[in-house]
């Protein structure tokens, strides 16, 4: 079986979320199992010259970009065992960011049309194209319309991966033609609620489309989660699945991750992640005590992940409780200007760090006793299992692959985490009493440790779901 992966970002070659680890991720461990998977992405200016170094030269095509063509150099790399293709327009992706550009949808069509257009010259013709998210979501558009019935890609099935329904690609209709090339035909694919929708085309004209975990997958039929495309989710629910994503164990593993103080493992947790707090807690200014539990964020600071929730309880929780809480993060000015506001009101016992350095990430998995992670929604979370290969207790709620990864202990015997249901402050803070009186039964939560280290969140996990899933697209279930 033979699968190209079409990505807009991947590692290490370029990232900008957590669409790139997947990408980094999922196709080492297919070609473990013997899934002749292949990434494509653009070849950003971002790339490093080691990087670029150990590329080699494939070619070039003239791609059709609507009405003109535009020059396309394909690069061959390999990384982790893995295949990687990086398309080069200077025009187009030699800009100092990765998105955010006006001209994103004429990019974006470029590459979607290269990936279809780069494959008589390579020689790999895939069984399976798995397309993700809107910026991708034109690979399947124009199979459709303009490759399905050429001899030499005749029989492929596509995949369209949603990460997150919130960024769609949406344009006004009258680019359609003049910029992504689409015949009045294929108004009926892209058009919804008034607009060009690329990830609406993308669900309509893939053959299977999954997202990032189950509960993900039945949430989008819901108005609160879908973004507008519920209508859509739910007129195509038959074809569409949901994949808990995994996480790298390898990188994030307190036994050899170089950034954390202390290494340690499941026999060794104890002692060694208290080293880990200490050292931590002298990081941040708190005050290193062994005993109070100490609460850890990495996260954007946004009303999506929680912070408005959190903004409500955080004075109530310091000044009943005897904790500490770490929060490191960019994101909304407002919720930037609380946290600073608690660190000045909480000296040695709340920490604002505004920014985000990835070694500090891993000191805060690896240092603190409890993963705070309230979000109103989330696709799947990689944060949460960090956390536990990481041996700090996740709190969570119930949505979305948080739901999926995180099981409550609400006996002190079963799960590995603390949840909550409903998107609410009373809730969240119910849920922390019942998270510290855990925290203070020393014998159980030793327990809970364990059982959180034990997780299976690994991308064997998810690649075997994967190939399941492509074996039922290949067999037309």
């Amino acid at each position: 079986m033979k699968v190209l992966f079409v990505s807009s970002e991947a590692l290490p070659y370029a990232a900008s979320g957590g669409l790139a680890d997947v990408a980094g991720s999922l196709p080492a461990a297919l070609r473990k199992r013997v899934v002749g998977c292949r990434v494509v992405m653009p070849l950003y200016q971002s790339v490093s010259e080691e990087l670029r170094a150990e590329m080699r030269f494939v070619g070039s095509i003239s791609v059709p970009v609507s009405w003109r063509r535009q020059y396309c150099g394909i690069f061959e790399a390999r990384y982790n065992g893995v295949i990687y293709y990086l398309l080069d327009n200077q025009y187009y992706f030699k800009r100092s960011t990765l998105y955010g550009h006006y001209d994103d949808a004429e990019r974006f069509a470029f590459f979607s049309r290269a990936v279809l257009e780069m494959l008589p010259l390579i020689g790999y013709k895939p069984d399976i194209i798995q397309a993700n998210d809107w910026q991708a979501a034109l690979v399947p558009i124009y199979y459709n319309l303009f490759y399905r019935d050429k001899a030499e890609y005749a029989g492929i099935k596509t995949l369209y991966t949603i990460h997150n329904i919130q960024y769609q690609g949406k344009y006004g209709m009258e680019i359609m033609g003049d910029v992504f090339g689409i015949p009045e035909s294929g108004r009926g694919l892209v058009e919804y609620d008034g607009c060009l929708n690329l990830m609406k085309g993308g669900i309509e004209t893939a053959d299977m489309v999954n997202t990032v975990s189950p509960t993900y997958a039945e949430e989008l039929q819901d108005a609160w989660f879908a973004y507008g495309l519920q209508d859509i989710i739910r007129d195509r629910s038959w074809k569409i699945k949901g994949i808990l994503n995994g996480i790298d164990t390898d990188g994030y593993n307190p036994a050899t991750d170089k950034q954390i103080y202390v290494n340690y493992n499941a026999e060794t947790v104890k002692e060694c992640k208290a080293e880990n707090k200490r050292k931590l807690q002298e990081r941040l200014n708190l005050e290193q005590r062994a005993d109070v539990p100490l609460i850890g964020m990495v996260t954007r600071l946004t009303e999506q992940k929680g912070l408005d929730l959190v903004r409500h309880i955080a004075d109530r929780l310091m000044k009943n409780y005897d904790v500490q809480v770490a929060v490191l993060g960019t994101g909304n000015y407002e919720y930037e200007e609380f946290v600073r506001g608690m660190q000045e009101k909480y000296p040695g016992r709340f920490c604002a760090y505004i920014g985000f350095v990835p070694e500090l990430s891993r000191k805060i998995y690896s240092g603190a006793d409890i993963f705070l992670m309230p979000s109103k929604s989330e696709p799947c979370g990689l944060a949460q299992m960090i956390a536990l290969r990481y041996g700090t207790i996740p709190l969570v709620r119930t949505t979305g692959g948080l739901k999926d990864s995180v099981f409550d202990s609400t006996d002190n015997t079963t799960g590995n985490g603390f949840r909550f249901d409903t998107y609410n402050a009373e809730d969240l803070y119910d849920a922390l009493e019942r998270t510290l009186a855990a925290y203070a039964d020393t014998e159980a939560w030793d327990a809970l440790v364990q059982r959180a280290m034990a997780s299976d969140n690994t991308w064997d996990r998810s690649a075997n779901a994967y190939i399941r899933m492509y074996r039922a697209l290949m067999k037309g279930v």
